[in-house]
Order: C-alpha cells, then sequence, then structure tokens
C-alpha cells in the first residue's frame, strides 16, 4: 500500500509552490497517520504510518476509533461504482485521538480524510477532487479554510494561521498544497516545537477509573441506542476503551511507567459490568 511523504516546513516548501498559480490552504490537524485501501475482496486493509495491516484486528488499539468509523461510514458500492479497480485506490488522513491538541471530541470524526493516491495515474488527485471523494464516499475531509489563492496574495510570513474548525482555538497550522502535488505546512508559533506532556504517573486500575466515567458511560450508551444498537457489555466495553484511548491517548503514553493495559482493560469491563447492574453504583 502507498505510503504518505513527508510535508517540509514551509522554509523548505518545494520549488515553485509558493511562486506561481493557486494555493490550497488546509487545516493542519493533530492526529495520527492513517491509511486504508478496499480490497477486491471487500475486505477493508489499513495501515499506519510506517506499517500495513491486512489483519484491521491487528492494528495498534489506539486507531480502533478509526478503523470503527471508517467500516461504518465507507460507502463502499459508490467507490467500486467510481473506479475499475477498487485495489488501485489508497485513502490517506488522520486519526483523530488526543495528542498535543484537545480538540472538541464530540465535533471531530474519528477521521479525517486529506489525500487519494490513484495508482494508475502514479499520482495523487488534486485538492478539490480529494474533497468531493471523501464526500461522495460518505466521510468527511479535512476542513479548508481558503481554496484557489493565488499565490501572489500569499506571504507565509505574514499569515495568522486561523482558528480550528474542531476546537475553540487556534489549528495546528496550515498545509499549503497546490494541484500539482507540492505541499509545505506552516505550524501555528504554539506548536512549532513538540510540547512536554505532564506525566500522569497513577496505576492502570485508577486510571481506568478516572477515565471510565458514568458520565462517559451515559453518553456512549447514548450513542448506541440512537443507532438502535443494544448496550451490551461487550459493545459497550470496546466503546468505552475506544473512546478513552480516543480522549487520552496522550495522557496514556507519557506516565514515567508503562501502563499495564492488561489491568486497565479489565478494571473497565469491570466498571461496565457495574454500570449496567442495576444493583451495583461506579
Amino acid at each position: 500500500m502507498k505510503s504518505y511523504p513527508s510535508i517540509p516546513r514551509v522554509a523548505t516548501a518545494p520549488d515553485g509552490l509558493l511562486e506561481d498559480g493557486h494555493l490550497w490552504l488546509v487545516e493542519k490537524v493533530d492526529g495520527a497517520n492513517f491509511r486504508f485501501q478496499l480490497r477486491s475482496s471487500g475486505a477493508l486493509r489499513f495501515g499506519d504510518r510506517s506499517h500495513v495491516y491486512d489483519d484491521a484486528d491487528a492494528m495498534p488499539t489506539a486507531y480502533a476509533h478509526a478503523v470503527r468509523h471508517v467500516r461504518e461510514h465507507l460507502d463502499r458500492d459508490a467507490l467500486r461504482r467510481a473506479v475499475a479497480d477498487v485495489e488501485d485506490v489508497v485513502f490517506f488522513g488522520e486519526a483523530m485521538h488526543h495528542h498535543t491538541i484537545d480538540y472538541d471530541w464530540d465535533r471531530t470524526p474519528s477521521f479525517l480524510g486529506f489525500d487519494v493516491w490513484s495508482e494508475a495515474d502514479d499520482a495523487f488527485r488534486p485538492p478539490d477532487a480529494a474533497e468531493q471523494i471523501y464526500e461522495r464516499l460518505g466521510l468527511q475531509p479535512v476542513n479548508v479554510f481558503e481554496r484557489e489563492v493565488n499565490t501572489r496574495d500569499f506571504d507565509p510570513d505574514d499569515y495568522a494561521i486561523p482558528t480550528s474548525k474542531y476546537r475553540d482555538g487556534p489549528a495546528e497550522g496550515v498545509i499549503i498544497r497546490d494541484k500539482q502535488g507540492r505541499r509545505a505546512k506552516l505550524l501555528h508559533p504554539d506548536y512549532r516545537e513538540v510540547d512536554d506532556t505532564v506525566p500522569v504517573d497513577a496505576s492502570a486500575e485508577e486510571l481506568a477509573t478516572r477515565y471510565a466515567t458514568r458520565r462517559r458511560f451515559e453518553k456512549l450508551h447514548a450513542k448506541l441506542d440512537d443507532h438502535d444498537q443494544p448496550a451490551t457489555v461487550d459493545t459497550l466495553y470496546q466503546r468505552m476503551l475506544e473512546d478513552i484511548l480516543r480522549e487520552e491517548h496522550k495522557q496514556l503514553r507519557h506516565g514515567s511507567e508503562p501502563v499495564d493495559m492488561q489491568a486497565f482493560r479489565s478494571t473497565i469491563a469491570a466498571r461496565t459490568r457495574a454500570y449496567l447492574d442495576p444493583d451495583q453504583t461506579l
């Protein structure tokens, strides 16, 4: 499966990007690189930045929310109608879980698409085409701040990073791109350097209790009800684990000792059973 090229900072932008033509200014989001491909068998194949997983269940647990989102929202029939061979197309985007920026997770989808690769053309689709493809297939493309900006009207030194679509605060930055596939990134001053995460040093059981709250259970229970899905122990446990790993990903990675994930999962499972048992309280 095609891997995604690194994007240089604007100071080392590809020749010609800022000199002629028109630019798309796309919100840079603080997620994790995520790609997928529909196989001819109908199964989906997923990958992160460096690895491809023929078995989606082998993906790192932090990506489970994005895998579920794509599985549930991708219109596979529309994709089959659009291309002669579905395996010619690779989709790139971000799995939106917490790294540096704490987004409004209720308005931020688990996956945001930003690029589409065509093996037949040996090229990425232009940004306007990629945006339309994601919309037609039932997935949300990443936010675009401005379209078709003439290069003479854009000065990266004077450009103020706009407010993010996914939080009440500035975007992490802007991806500057053109229809020839050239790209560069311009970061907000607050995110030009990796921040220092304050470690959370607590036992796995303490962390699971802190994050698997009644309020979170009620939110996820309501979402299942909205989709006419029964809130079984297994279903609610899986949604709770995915939700925590998405929103608290940053903290779980940065304690002084690795989190005992077996104990973490066991505590969440116990709290799930307690939530669904009318004779128990959390």
